[in-house]
């Protein structure tokens, strides 16, 4: 039934959004380095890796140089343009086309590369592999300003594995154990809600009983 409901809202999205993706194509091909797709290599299903579909919105090669695949607030490897389409969430929007192909649901565990996958507990990699990755999910609201996070941190690789890790994976774990097509409605909607109006506790929208991450990094 979900992959009933991703076939309907990522062939919707894709007809609504045309007019900005095509403009988006444009706008990349004849500005910064000229490149208009980043295709990056991250964890799916079952443990398979898949290619991940976004706009580029950095210098070629920026994971060789820099934080690497951390991304910080005003990292000086991001393009003028590529500030915005990440800002708006608007670089995310190519993945409609992995939710097409099978790859990912809209709602689900975040997909993420191998060397965060890494840091997870192996029974927590079982757990949140055995369902599709989502465009948005639990742990993408919660960590939709995960750049400015890790950007205050003295090290912020460190900061990542020490804390955002761990709680990513107890935010997934939730979601796979919880499961359900109302909370799939319900995401959608919060994910909706938090880009438009910028909300600072979507915690309270998802379920009162899970933590903040603050609490989380002092339990």
């Amino acid at each position: 039934m979900i992959r009933f409901f991703d076939l309907i809202f990522s062939l919707s999205a894709i007809f609504i959004f045309s007019p900005l993706l095509i403009t988006c194509i444009l706008i990349l091909k004849f500005t910064g380095e000229g490149e208009i797709f980043y295709l990056q290599q991250r964890i799916g299903k079952n443990q398979i890796p898949f290619s991940l579909i976004k706009f580029a919105t950095m210098v070629k090669n920026s994971e060789r140089i820099g934080a690497g695949t951390i991304t910080v607030r005003n990292d000086p490897r991001v393009l003028p343009f590529g500030k915005f389409l990440r800002m708006s969430k608007i670089n995310e929007l190519p993945q409609l086309f992995n939710i097409l192909k099978g790859d990912m649901s809209v709602i689900g565990p975040r997909p993420l590369l191998n060397k965060q996958f890494s840091m997870y507990e192996e029974e927590d990699k079982k757990i949140i592999c055995s369902v599709c990755p989502g465009l948005s999910g639990v742990g993408s609201i919660i960590f939709r300003d995960e750049e400015e996070m890790l950007s205050k941190s003295s090290d912020p690789h460190q900061f990542y594995q020490d804390y955002i890790s761990p709680y990513k994976a107890y935010l997934e774990k939730w979601f796979v154990k919880n499961s359900s097509l109302f909370l799939y409605f319900k995401l959608i909607f919060i994910t909706i809600v938090t880009i438009i109006f910028k909300l600072h506790n979507p915690l309270k929208m998802i379920n009162n009983k899970l933590y903040k991450f603050d609490d989380f990094k002092k339990s």
